[in-house]
């Protein structure tokens, strides 16, 4: 593909603002990828201190992302009013609170309603970071969206070195939690002040949607809908790699504590691994995006990530499974920020509606990752349970065409392949 068919915009020159608008971006980005490892790195922990079955485990994990889906929508509708940075300041603070409190629980109803209330946060902030990494992209015409996640999944690292650090400490989890999620609190509201106000947010999107409606006609009369057919591809792409990802981080300990019966210092590792070599690859993932496009990046992930979960699935050893998850994590890493990129390309208003719609896929990978690999531990075990995101991971390969270019068609609300 020509390189200039990879651009997701057009070039423009950024401003202090705009540079301004990215640090904070990358700092919701930081905060969100360091709440969720922090909490996800325990999952272990916290069912041996409620005394959980695995059956009520996996109950206890679709909390979560059936909640986050309810938090997802309401943000989208509310972003589309009054922009999403009052969302990230109300919610992200909302979302590490909760983690403190799932660490304060001293039953499982209070654990549940922690989740819940975290799942609410978890949702909003996906939604709303991801909203203004769009619009980022938009006024920097050029892809910046993957760099974004990359320090996510930075954060990510640090969330599960450090609580391998407090399990070798002898650190509680109010405790474990607290360190981490108290000042990231405090840098999630003074970040908000720098993000994109709404007028700013829908500024470059605007623009475009006054030359769609130039284009359609002046007899219009209306802007462009976002149609549902171009963006299914997204949709479930993003379910596929969050099926994967909700194995990983919801299962990836207990597979290497009942599986493999590593130590407590080195269980947290598996996930460690994975959102390193996610880190790595989103480093120069939007380099490799202007190169050679989003299809064939993500062609390529979906090919790796299978690999991956074959390594994980046919592993004797400890090494050799944390090996199978840091592979996935090289597959999988460019996934969500290209479904995002090209959600965003979808809705030349601006509206968020596409990225809110992708982002409930999100969610749905979740549910399914949950059920699909809990119930199938419970029948026969870890290993197998692991074969079902290998299979969706490979389905991702026959996916990629969806995230070609496309241009929208105002007059129609439909979308066209760039050639």
């Amino acid at each position: 593909m020509p390189l200039e068919d990879a651009a997701p915009v057009e070039n423009t020159a950024p401003t202090s603002r705009d540079r301004q608008a990215r640090l904070a971006t990358f700092a919701v980005f930081f905060v969100q990828g360091l709440t969720f490892a922090t909490l996800l790195t325990q999952v272990a922990a916290l069912q041996k201190k409620h005394g959980l079955s695995d059956g009520e485990l996996t109950i206890l994990l679709l909390v979560v992302p059936l909640i986050a889906g309810a938090g997802s929508a309401l943000a989208g509708a509310a972003a589309s009013r009054w922009g999403s940075r009052l969302i990230l300041r109300l919610v992200q603070p909302l979302a590490c609170a909760a983690v403190v409190l799932a660490g304060l629980a001293p039953n499982v109803p209070m654990l549940v309603a922690a989740n819940v209330l975290f799942g609410l946060g978890l949702g909003g902030v996906d939604a709303g970071m991801n909203m203004q990494g769009v619009a980022v992209e938009r006024e920097y015409g050029r892809a910046v969206l993957t760099g974004f996640h990359a320090l996510w999944s930075v954060a990510a690292v640090v969330g599960s070195l450090w609580a391998s650090a407090a399990a070798t400490l002898g650190l509680g989890l109010p405790v474990t939690f607290a360190v981490a999620l108290v000042p990231a609190a405090a840098v999630a509201v003074f970040s908000s002040l720098w993000l994109y106000r709404p007028e700013e947010e829908h500024r470059a999107a605007a623009v475009r949607a006054q030359v769609a409606g130039a284009v359609a006609g002046a007899g219009a009369g209306r802007p462009a809908g976002v149609a549902w057919r171009p963006i299914i591809p997204l949709c479930l792409a993003m379910a596929f790699l969050y099926v994967g990802d909700s194995s990983v981080s919801n299962f990836g300990t207990v597979f290497m504590d009942k599986v493999l019966h590593a130590s407590a210092t080195v269980i947290p590792l598996a996930l460690g691994a994975y959102q390193l070599t996610t880190f790595l690859v989103r480093v120069g993932g939007d380099l490799a995006v202007r190169r050679w496009g989003p299809a064939a990046i993500v062609r390529a992930g979906g090919a790796v990530a299978t690999l991956g979960f074959v390594a994980v699935v046919a592993a004797p050893t400890v090494p050799l499974a944390i090996a199978g998850f840091a592979l996935t994590g090289i597959g999988l890493s460019v996934v969500a920020p290209q479904s995002f990129s090209a959600a965003g390309r979808l809705d030349p208003a601006g509206t968020g509606v596409a990225i809110a719609r992708v982002n409930m896929f999100n969610y749905v990978g979740f549910i399914v990752g949950a059920a699909l690999v809990g119930g199938l531990a419970d029948a026969s075990g870890f290993r197998v349970a692991f074969a079902a995101p290998l299979v969706l991971a490979a389905a991702i390969i026959l996916l990629a065409r969806g995230f070609q270019p496309r241009t929208a068609d105002p007059a129609t609300a439909t979308t066209v392949v760039t050639p």
